[in-house]
């Protein structure tokens, strides 16, 4: 189980993020590297830092060169310079955000009656961003001949990469792990060989989109991340060692020591630096401690939301908006209820895997 040397590194993980996260924050405020969210209902949140993963990104590099002095994991020295690599092309993705690519329309129905636009119908005095091409045509077909919707609002839209271009850079981020051929050909005891490759591959960069998805509100990917690390952590300690788990403990110390300034409301956001560098550090711990299969288990959360965001994209559902969380909060839900949740939901789900897994 996990010892009192691993509860040590956590805590001093913790401090170590925390403090450098509060100096990066006074950094980028002083530079005016602020958030701008096109959700409407985040708009209060325009003028927070963000790019604010250099903070963890420090506080995991600090504790490798630490435990580096007392002869600690090579494995916690090859995630982190994952993460570091990871952080550095999520860096890139959050520059080119501040650059403006259009306006888009926030409207309100004045009417009466429920109004159809794009894929949503608006009752009486509800309102919507105007995102779809098929929604920009049926708001200007309605101002043309009718008076039901109130422009309310307009908002920028950052520029960004393709989907293509960016699993293309993740891809990249993959290779900065299988190319020095420190994986091990072995999934849960069975040797899989070169189809290890593709599968590492597929993993990064399924685990970087999850945790950029998912950080979507104050505290949720950290939170998230925080919890899935710790069971992780605890399994590895378990069934493999405490040298696979100690990348975990310390993934786990930089998102709790990150939440210090990123609980709602958050005074710092970790923007795609910090997703990119969690998405790769936490899958990277799970190939190479051999807790593959239990790490998907404890990362369900931002997996199936992922998979739902798959299905809108492909027609077969509809969400108003998206991601999920956003969805849930577009219906009602408050963000600190739907924080809650998604954190109750990861710890319940690896508590159940930590249980069938034999650990607890």
């Amino acid at each position: 189980m996990i010892g009192q040397v691993d509860i040590l590194i956590f805590i001093l993980t913790i401090i170590a993020t925390a403090v450098f996260t509060a100096a990066v924050r006074r950094g980028l405020l002083v530079a005016d590297i602020r958030d701008n969210p096109i959700i409407s209902e985040h708009r209060q949140k325009s003028g927070t830092p963000t790019m604010g993963g250099f903070g963890m990104l420090l506080g995991v590099a600090f504790m490798a060169m630490v435990l580096f002095q007392i002869n600690a994991s090579s494995y916690l020295i090859i995630v982190v310079l994952l993460m570091l690599v990871a952080g550095i092309f999520g860096m890139f993705d959050d520059l080119l955000g501040f650059k403006v690519k259009e306006y888009q329309k926030v409207v309100r129905n004045d009417g009466e009656e429920p109004v159809q636009i794009g894929l949503l119908t608006l009752a009486p005095g509800e309102e919507a961003r105007i995102a779809s091409e098929k929604a920009k045509a049926d708001y200007a077909e309605i101002v043309e001949t009718e008076h039901k919707l109130t422009l309310i609002d307009e908002i920028p839209i950052k520029s960004e990469t393709s989907e293509s271009e960016k699993i293309i850079t993740q891809i990249v981020v993959a290779c900065f792990l299988i190319l020095p051929g420190v994986l091990s050909s072995n999934i849960s005891g069975f040797n899989i060989g070169i189809w290890m490759i593709p599968l590492a591959i597929f993993a990064i960069v399924g685990s970087i989109n999850s945790v950029n998805l998912i950080d979507g509100m104050d505290g949720l990917a950290a939170g998230i991340i925080a919890i899935a690390s710790v069971a992780s952590a605890l399994y590895a300690s378990v069934i493999t060692g405490s040298v696979a788990s100690l990348p975990f403990v310390v993934i786990a110390g930089a998102a709790v020591g990150f939440l210090v300034l990123n609980h709602y409301p958050a005074k710092i956001f970790m923007g795609d630096t910090g997703s990119y560098a969690l998405g790769a550090g936490y899958m990277a711990a799970a190939l190479l401690g051999n807790t593959f299969i239990f790490s998907i288990i404890a990362l369900a959360v931002p997996i199936v939301s992922v998979i739902i965001s798959l299905l809108h994209r492909a027609h077969i559902i509809t969400l108003p908006v998206e991601p999920l969380h956003h969805t849930l909060n577009y219906h009602g839900m408050s963000e600190q209820k739907i924080i809650l949740l998604y954190w109750a939901i990861t710890v319940v789900v690896s508590i159940i895997a930590l249980f069938i897994f034999g650990v607890i």
